[in-house]
């Protein structure tokens, strides 16, 4: 039986998600989804996670919208013209493990009427919250992590991106009552052999499946 699908969200944008998400499915061997996509110079996520994850193209799966404008998905549909229908964020059904990634942070509308922790909660899946450990991250993942939980979705754990902070992390983790999944070091240089490696040192994948 294939285990359920792993939605990856973040505290807020740039925080690492894309690239925990490319370690993350290439460790599993899975598929991979971003469901909506806004902004794609010079590249989009999925074309950064098929050059970090080592997975082969048909692993990455086309978004269900792929928007030109880079700001938040709402908006940037309302500009391209195109309105984004939630029916079409339907998870699609894969023959192996499937990592989707959201937009920007949990409170990120994809509608008017829609944020992405409500998307998260109509897919019923476990949710990966990615948190940089730069000045804020208090805060912020702890917003997220409430926002989220308001909503009955699942969280599986924290998963912390940069440098050590560990009060910090150990912060959020009591406070939040979160599992702490593992911290990814900025690393440097950043390709998929370098990624591959400090995901397998940081984290147990075990705790993925």
């Amino acid at each position: 039986m294939t285990a359920p699908p792993i939605i990856v969200t973040g505290t807020d944008t740039d925080v690492g998600k894309t690239v925990f998400a490319a370690a993350l499915a290439g460790a599993l061997g899975a598929s991979y989804w971003k469901p909506v996509q806004a902004g794609v110079e010079p590249y989009s996520d999925s074309a950064s996670v098929l050059r970090l994850s080592g997975l082969a193209p048909a692993s990455i799966l086309p978004e269900a919208y792929r928007l030109a404008t880079p700001c938040s998905p709402h908006r940037a549909a309302e500009i391209d013209g195109v309105a984004i229908d939630p029916d079409r964020l339907a998870l699609p059904v894969v023959d192996s493990p499937l990592v989707v990634e959201g937009a920007g942070g949990v409170l990120v509308p994809l509608t008017r009427t829609l944020l992405f922790a409500d998307q998260c909660a109509r897919w019923g899946c476990p949710v990966v919250l990615v948190a940089r450990t730069a000045l804020g991250t208090i805060n912020h993942s702890l917003l997220s992590i409430e926002a989220l939980r308001q909503r009955g979705v699942r969280l599986l754990g924290i998963a912390f991106v940069g440098d050590e902070q560990a009060d910090s992390e150990a912060t959020i983790v009591a406070l939040g009552g979160v599992t702490r999944l593992g911290r990814l070091p900025l690393i440097d240089p950043l390709d998929a052999d370098t990624l591959a490696t400090a995901f397998a040192d940081a984290f147990d994948i075990e705790d993925f499946r």
